[in-house]
């Protein structure tokens, strides 16, 4: 542990430089009740909804920013989620409606929608990630023009948290598509699922995902953590039992939002610069790098070795954890995220004060380990803390917030839960 806090201490001192700004929080509801949405939905358009489904978020334990380079990512799925309430129709239009905007409705022609600019201009707010949702099914063969839907969605996943909100809705939606539209070759593979709801975001939205974003979602398992090769999009739910182990999985929203057009090329030039690594050192990607010392004793750039000992190492971590996970040790894999958060600041600089206070604050008040998740420069950390120091380490990191001016930070505890299905 003082190791640990030799390493935080530059922490407390980090300048604001360029970080994201804070922006005002998308309302979402405490709890997405299933009575509740299908009475809303009948209230829009008269009949109840076929039926409700629903796609959790997901918090990256390990591998965060190894996608990119087909690495090894551990996520799992959080108990919040977006549901999604359903009619389907057969004229090809969609209307589609959220409890979180009253009264608002959007409608358009699915085969009319496409990835052009005033094809996606067409669709204004949230509802472009249905619109994108439709596009790529039926881009993927597994849609035809005249398939429509009533749609009418509910969330209580803090937006811009870093836990992969849009990710949600795209993959809700699709398997509210899939079954109601009784696309058996679809809604009997994930894997392909998680295709398609990737392209929505990356082709249709314009948005980065990398292979996790999706996968989670819809592959995770309830009670454990999803060991994935974002390669060969082979994967296994490996038990993360934090109850058994007295620990609990907190999630620190530092409701920092990063803009995500600044999300956007920042990840861009993350992944160019790791493209070009990889090139310099004669490999497909960082993934193949055996030999790290070597590889960076070839390497002169000093951006581009900072990115490569990111990712190799990070990658090593996804090991150890899942290591550690088999071997019932969960108490350990505290200092593994630990030196994750110091790789994610210090070499792939993506994250912010705010993820930085948040991390050193929980450390020193007693989490096993803690780090930032999502994409960064905001959103949330997760830190392992064993159950009787929860209140202390809240306690510690709101203060810390408050000591530093920062907005005041919000806190959920989470436990590993089930991938996107069906309610009723």
């Amino acid at each position: 542990m003082d190791t640990l806090r030799r390493l935080l201490k530059p922490l407390a001192t980090a300048r604001r430089g360029n970080v994201a700004e804070t922006v005002g929080d998308w309302r979402v509801s405490p709890r997405v009740d299933d009575d509740a949405l299908s009475a809303a939905f009948t209230a829009a358009y008269g009949t109840p909804p076929a039926g409700i489904w629903r796609a959790p978020g997901q918090a990256n334990l390990m591998g965060t920013h190894t996608d990119a380079v087909g690495g090894l990512a551990l996520p799992m799925a959080l108990p919040w989620g977006v549901s999604v309430a359903l009619e389907p129709t057969a004229d090809g239009t969609v209307e589609a409606r959220s409890v979180q905007r009253p009264g608002e409705a959007v409608r358009f022609t699915s085969a009319a929608t496409d990835a052009t600019a005033a094809g996606r201009a067409s669709v204004p707010g949230w509802a472009r990630h249905v619109a994108a949702v439709f596009w790529a099914a039926r881009g993927a063969g597994h849609l035809d023009a005249s398939a429509g839907a009533r749609i009418m969605v509910d969330s209580d996943l803090p937006v811009g948290a870093g836990l992969s909100s849009s990710a949600a809705l795209h993959c809700a939606t699709l398997l509210a598509l899939a079954d109601s539209h009784h696309l058996t070759a679809l809604s009997g593979d994930r894997r392909v699922m998680a295709g398609i709801a990737r392209r929505a975001a990356t082709e249709f939205i314009g948005s980065p995902s990398g292979t996790m974003d999706h996968t989670a979602p819809l592959r995770c398992a309830e009670g454990r953590a999803l060991f994935l090769d974002c390669r060969t999009e082979g994967g296994r739910n490996v038990p993360f039992a934090l109850n058994d182990a007295g620990l609990h999985l907190l999630i620190i929203d530092t409701r920092v939002r990063p803009r995500p057009r600044d999300t956007a090329r920042l990840d861009a030039t993350r992944h160019a610069e790791c493209a070009r690594a990889a090139r310099r050192l004669g490999v497909e990607t960082l993934r193949d790098v055996e030999d790290l010392a070597a590889a960076l004793d070839r390497l002169r750039h000093p951006v581009l070795r900072k990115r490569v000992q990111h990712v190799v190492t990070e990658i090593h971590r996804v090991n150890a954890v899942v290591g550690l996970m088999r071997a019932t040790a969960l108490p350990e894999i505290g200092a593994v995220l630990t030196a994750s958060h110091f790789s994610l600041r210090d070499q792939f600089e993506v994250s912010c004060p705010e993820l930085d206070l948040a991390v050193e604050a929980a450390v020193h008040a007693g989490a096993r380990g803690a780090k930032m998740t999502g994409h960064g420069r905001g959103g949330s950390a997760i830190a392992v803390v064993a159950e009787e120091k929860v209140d202390g380490v809240r306690e510690a990191v709101s203060t810390a917030f408050a000591d530093k001016g920062f907005r005041a930070p919000r806190f959920h505890t989470a436990l590993p839960s089930s991938g996107a299905y069906r309610t009723r």
